[in-house]
């Protein structure tokens, strides 16, 4: 393509080439003319003309044509297109993978909720997504780790260990008075079942302790806590605390390994403490000017970065804070070498972005290797109904009760379907329904009509033929034929961008459109004709979706069943 003088010089910028919204415009459409039009001082329709001129056609290109205000449309030979199929087949599991990220290594840390108590629905959001997002790394060509940040220490995982201990001494017959902002789930008596079964009365203190009333709610938790482990002992305290918090923790794994998701890598906050990599991450904070001490507490002067106000890092009383485990957290992120690093987090921690990066700078390293994607709440509803959900009040619906009742692939495909910072209503009604309505079950449907139908074609033929061995140039010549090879095309493109994008839902949303052509195809056309030839072609077909079916659902980490 040649404009002299009409261009400046350097690299053309970004432009689209991808189908239309009206197939009858063609197969493909470029927005370059649009793109470059500004820079060229000339009108699209102009510029477009001007583009064309100078373009030496391909062979595989039937024509051209321009479109207000300015696309330029191309319709591909029918051999072109259909060269694809063979290209499909033959790559089999791997079609849609690509080499164009090797050499990068990306950790993904993601869900990282605080283990007080099970995942809810709100969690298998930034679960299904994070899992999905780690899969399209690895098919775009990088090497991925997944991680979990489980935050094992401060006040939370106290007012759990509170929490237990005050219902296993109900369970063990001293009852006591639970604080409204305790946690009161009833995984919390399951708990306290569970530690008097394995330790008998070993945490029942010989003195109870007495706690003065107070009106503030949280100052007078803090004491109970407070009470609690002098009571206890160090020793004892410490035993509560871990027993609760690895139960909770088992059952988070549990009911992860459920849904579909794994992790490379657990990371302890408490390892923070124990190895010194906080009091050296502060330290290091410290000789670069950028704590101050104010009232007996340390500030981070994270305004001096960009964030709206400076933050506190250690309490008056000597305390650190959970920023300054985030701080510890991620320096030793970036010090295990990853080219870039993902966070998933959910929307209400947007407030946390600028004092992580400000940290990030203070510590001289790179904030740009580090993305931070926002997951925006998922709010469930049964009959219409919103289900509301509270972690310490325990009226919550969990993870595992979700996909129970939906299913594993329905909840993983309703959570992926829309961006992960717009927000979603999760209708159980439509998750559970066989139909057309229901997105998951009409995708997976095209996958087992399309086996049933190799199955059938195999007990009547024996072996499907190859696509060496069937002309397809002559024998798919059907307008939906055309489409569905078209779109089955572009497949590795849509992995591609999808994972640049940090997107699943683009799959989710290219494998519907997928399967409404396929069974739009299967409805119009017989695919078992009397004719041996169109018979093979259009099985080749058949076999070319199936493999883009099954390879996309698995990237989203959805099964592909071969009946229903």
């Amino acid at each position: 393509m040649q404009l002299r003088g009409e261009l400046p010089e350097g690299p053309l910028p970004a432009f689209v080439i991808e189908p239309p919204r009206n197939p009858a415009h063609g197969d493909l459409s470029a927005n370059v003319a649009m793109v470059l039009a500004k820079t060229a001082k000339r009108p699209p329709l102009q510029l477009a003309g001007a583009v064309i001129e100078g373009f030496s056609t391909p062979s595989f290109v039937q024509s051209i044509e321009i479109l207000p205000p300015g696309f330029i449309n191309f319709r591909l030979q029918a051999a072109a297109v259909l060269d694809v199929l063979p290209q499909i087949i033959n790559a089999a599991d791997d079609y849609g993978h690509s080499t164009a990220n090797a050499g990068q290594r990306v950790q993904v840390e993601f869900v990282s909720a605080n283990p007080t108590g099970p995942l809810h629905v709100g969690h298998g959001r930034g679960a299904a997504y994070g899992s999905a997002l780690a899969s399209l790394l690895r098919a775009s060509g990088c090497e991925v780790q997944t991680e979990y940040y489980v935050n094992d220490a401060g006040r939370q995982m106290d007012i759990l260990a509170l929490s237990v201990w005050l219902r296993y001494l109900e369970v063990s017959g001293s009852p006591q008075t639970l604080p409204e902002n305790a946690y009161r789930g009833e995984y919390i008596w399951d708990i306290a079942r569970a530690l008097l079964s394995a330790r008998g009365a070993f945490f029942v203190p010989e003195h109870l302790p007495v706690v003065e009333d107070n009106p503030d709610a949280e100052a007078r938790l803090d004491a109970i806590i407070a009470a609690c482990r002098q009571s206890l002992g160090e020793t004892r305290y410490l035993e509560l605390h871990g027993f609760a918090c690895h139960s909770i923790l088992a059952g988070i794994k549990d009911d992860l390994a459920a849904f579909g998701v794994e992790f490379d890598h657990w990371y302890s906050e408490r390892s923070l403490f124990a190895s010194g990599q906080i009091k050296h991450s502060l330290a290091a904070l410290t000789a670069g000017g950028f704590i101050e001490e104010r009232a007996g507490a340390q500030w981070f002067t994270s305004k001096r970065f960009g964030d709206e106000k400076d933050r506190v890092v250690v309490r008056e009383n000597g305390i650190a804070t959970y920023f300054a485990s985030d701080i510890a957290y991620h320096a030793d992120k970036y010090a295990r070498g990853f080219s870039s690093l993902i966070n998933i987090w959910g929307a209400d921690h947007h407030g946390y972005i600028p004092r992580v990066r400000a940290a990030l700078g203070a510590l001289g390293l790179d904030a740009n290797r580090l993305e931070i994607l926002l997951v925006q709440f998922a709010a469930l509803y049964r009959g219409g109904e919103r289900v509301q959900m509270s972690t310490r009040s325990g009226e919550f619906v969990t993870l595992r009760e979700l996909f129970d009742e939906v299913g594993r692939d329905a909840a993983r495909f309703f959570y992926i379907l829309r961006r992960q910072d717009q927000h979603l209503d999760f209708d159980l009604d439509l998750a559970k329904s066989q139909s057309q309505d229901n997105p998951v079950y009409y995708l997976q449907y095209a996958h087992a009509r399309i086996c049933s139908v190799l199955r059938q074609a195999a007990q009547q033929d024996g072996e499907v033929a190859t696509a060496s061995a069937v002309d397809l140039r002559h024998l798919l010549t059907e307008k939906r034929e055309q489409s569905l090879v078209m779109l089955a095309g572009r497949f590795p493109e849509v992995v591609a961008t999808a994972a640049a994008d940090r997107e699943p839902h683009q799959v989710a949303n290219y494998l519907r459109e997928v399967a409404v052509e396929f069974h739009a195809y299967y409805n119009a056309h017989k695919i078992l004709v009397p004719e041996q030839e169109l018979r093979g072609a259009r099985l080749l077909l058949c076999q070319a979706v199936k493999l883009v079916l099954a390879n996309g659902l698995r990237l989203l980490g959805i099964s592909a069943p071969e009946e229903m």
